[in-house]
């Protein structure tokens, strides 16, 4: 059995701040802890430890052809749907989209050619905030997630993070950066 593995773009501190200070006075919701907020590009569930450092190669060499990019994390929304939302999220903006989903793409093929099998769901670009243990009527909670937006910020790298399971506070997973791979002039 191999490593849980997510590839994922982070927040600066001062968004990821003023998000937490937003959210903490919003009681009733099992808030992810802010220190884990991410936006996922691709996820493994199994990444073999020989094939580590051939996947670390391959993500660098895809980041290298994505020029830095500027990102607003803006609008709310859930999975499923409002009616009985399991996970809410904050989206981002149409111009932070077409390099994402670029990202996203390049990293799961560079994980796919190194044997490590990523997540087949469609690439919905999102911080998740919260995920649910029953689903709920997410219409108000949704209201008060879109109004706010973060400030923009410049995205220059993407990470490869280990995953593991229950070894967080409150049974979270404990995230490991493996490596942090500067994003290029794009060519």
């Amino acid at each position: 059995m191999g490593q849980r593995m997510f590839v994922s773009v982070g927040l600066p501190d001062p968004v990821r701040e003023d998000l937490a200070d937003f959210l903490a006075p919003r009681e009733g919701m099992p808030w992810i802890d802010p220190a884990q907020w991410h936006l996922t590009l691709a996820f493994m569930s199994s990444v073999h430890e020989a094939r580590t450092d051939e996947l670390t190669e391959r993500l660098a060499e895809a980041a290298g052809r994505v020029a830095p990019f500027a990102l607003r994390l803006t609008g709310a929304g859930c999975f499923p749907d409002p009616t009985r939302a399991s996970v809410l999220w904050l989206g981002v903006d149409d111009a932070a989209r077409e390099p994402l989903t670029h990202l996203a793409a390049s990293s799961r093929a560079a994980a796919n050619v190194t044997g490590a099998t990523p997540e087949g769901k469609a690439f919905v670009p999102h911080l998740t905030l919260a995920r649910l243990r029953r689903p709920i009527e997410a219409t108000r909670w949704l209201r008060v997630l879109d109004t706010w937006t973060s400030d923009p910020f410049v995205v220059d790298s993407v990470e490869l993070v280990a995953s593991y399971l229950h070894e967080a506070a409150k049974g979270r997973p404990r995230h490991e950066v493996l490596a942090s791979l500067p994003l290029g002039s794009g060519g």
